[in-house]
């Protein structure tokens, strides 16, 4: 599956090409997270389907996509944010560094637009093996964190990518030059853009969204339901969490591959602390260190 959904979904959210899912998730040993997980009362409930990006209201399986648009609308992460990231697979920790920052709102193609950005670093002793730098820029709508442009500047081995992609639902607008255009879905995300817009959810009222994400190669369908809330200790603190389940599906399918959970602190931010995964090779996580 992508791995870039993986590392920006830790939000991401959300990840790095190749191996570099390797980089992101689960510490064994000391220093481990420690999680005091709550399911939500009678487990999962059946929730209906929704329309691509529209959240669906747990009680009674009942539609509240105008109040959890609202609430999407009126959240906006804090402009200058910056959130540091440690990853860790198996039982080696802080294999991997991710920095996510929120750069403010700048005009793009005529729109205004959330400049986000994303940095993943290989650490020691990794880096011997599997030097990875990356970057990644996504310009997302306000409100609904649509992708407007998405950004990767990879540097994995030696080896250079350089991809600035404009997304276009209609293929009648002109990509600018040294931009290609792209064509996606209503309602498409990128991992970035995708991480904002699950802490613009108010998961107190919201069981389940669903929508597109492209990564930068494929697009994707990602659902996300609150399966209950946790007591959460990571380097950067102590956070009461709601809980989110991450499914991903190519055409249809869900990909049994791989398994996450999201942790999001019930703070006026809802801050991504922790991000957990299983994977086909290895137990993974993501673990907020330090935010400005």
């Amino acid at each position: 599956m992508s791995r870039r959904i993986v590392l920006v979904l830790a939000i991401s959210v959300a990840v790095v090409s190749g191996a570099a899912a390797l980089v992101w998730l689960h510490a064994g040993g000391a220093g481990k997270a420690v999680v005091n997980f709550t399911p939500d009362p009678g487990g999962k409930a059946d929730v209906p389907p929704a329309a691509k990006g529209e959240p669906v209201r747990a009680a009674a399986g009942k539609s509240s996509l105008p109040a959890a648009a609202a609430e999407a609308a009126a959240f906006a992460p804090p402009s200058g944010e910056v959130l540091e990231f440690s990853g860790s697979v198996a039982k080696v920790n802080n294999v991997a560094s991710l920095r996510l920052q929120v750069n403010g709102k700048k005009q793009m193609g005529g729109r205004e637009a959330w400049h986000l950005q994303g940095f993943a670093h290989t650490q020691s002793p990794l880096r011997l093996v599997f030097e990875l730098d990356d970057q990644f820029d996504s310009y997302s709508a306000p409100g609904d964190f649509t992708s407007v442009q998405y950004e990767m500047h990879l540097s994995e081995r030696g080896q250079k990518v350089e991809s600035i992609q404009r997304m276009t639902t209609t293929g009648r607008e002109a990509a600018p030059p040294g931009t290609t255009e792209t064509r996606v879905l209503p309602g498409t995300r990128d991992p970035l853009g995708m991480m904002q817009y699950l802490r613009s959810i108010d998961w107190a009222r919201t069981r389940q969204v669903r929508g597109p994400v492209y990564d930068g190669r494929k697009l994707y369908e990602v659902r996300v339901e609150k399966i209950g809330s946790a007591e959460v200790r990571v380097p950067a603190g102590s956070f009461s969490t709601n809980t989110v389940e991450i499914k991903v599906f190519d055409n249809g399918t869900e990909m049994k591959d791989a398994h996450f959970t999201l942790y999001l602190a019930k703070d006026a931010a809802r801050t991504p602390v922790l991000l957990e995964a299983v994977l086909p090779f290895a137990a993974a996580r993501v673990e907020l260190r330090k935010k400005q």
